[in-house]
Parts: C-alpha cells; structure tokens; sequence
C-alpha cells in the first residue's frame, strides 16, 4: 500500500489519496491515530502536508508505526528558513532540516531525547534537499527510510 497523505487535488498513480474531506479515497484525521496497521505501508508522500499536524513526535511516530521496514516517508514541506511556513494561516508546526534530527537513527538528538519525548520512530535519511520558490518561500524535500 502506497499513501499521498494531505492529497487535497495531487493525484498520484498508484498511490491511496488521503485527506480530512473528501474526495480522497481515504478519510482520515492524521492528528488521531491512524487508520492502518502496524507495518502495512510500502510508502508515504507527504507534500505540503506535515506543517498542518500539529505534534512533530505524533505525526513521525505514527508513519513509523504504519511503515513496512525500509518503508519511505517521502516529505515536501516549507521550512522556517523562508516566509513558507509562516504565510498560510493553517500551519500549526513549523519544521527546517534540523528538525529531523529527533528522528534519524543513530543520531545523538534522537538517542538522548526519545525516552523523555515519548519518540518511538527512527528514520535514516535517503535525501535532503532544500529550495528556494518564488516569494522567498524554502521548502525542503527529506525522504526518510524506517530503520526497523
């Protein structure tokens, strides 16, 4: 199963359009717990998506949780580096490359603050690139692999 989280219009061949209203093929509130089992997901996209969740650890802990081991989160989202991630009244998180540390395996951030956050995910990084649009707005493009 491959999931186009937040899927609005964007239509993916071969991917469930997941979204809060429809017409996705999937309605679903990603600030719940997710509507799939443990493991069952071969991929997510996530694009323009993760900055209207509220809770970073829910959100990362949740794909996690649903991803196969090796699974790929694969992630667009404006970063505080520009005015994207202020400028729409709807984002409630606000993210940058740094961001990700509390979740890639192996790395220190995530060793030392996972018990106490109640963090239960670690991702490693497949890609990172970070761009400037038009505007001044920087979005950054992170694909993470489910370290299981």
């Amino acid at each position: 199963m491959r999931l186009n989280l937040g899927a609005c219009d964007r239509i993916f061949p071969g991917f469930l359009s997941v979204d809060i209203v429809p017409p996705a093929d999937v309605i679903a509130d990603l600030t719940k717990p997710w509507p799939w089992e443990d493991s069952s997901v071969e991929e997510i996209r996530a694009y323009d998506l993760i900055e209207h969740l509220p809770s970073h650890i829910h959100t990362m802990n949740e794909a996690f949780r649903v991803l196969q081991p090796g699974g790929r989160f694969d992630i667009i989202v404006p970063t505080t580096d520009g005015r994207g991630a202020w400028q729409d009244p709807q984002h409630c998180s606000f993210w940058n490359r740094n961001s990700f540390f509390y979740f890639e395996h192996g790395n220190p951030h995530l060793t030392r603050f996972a018990p106490a956050n109640g963090v239960r995910c670690a991702f490693r990084i497949l890609l990172s690139d970070e761009q400037r649009i038009a505007d001044e707005v920087s979005k950054l493009h992170i694909v993470l692999e489910a370290a299981k």
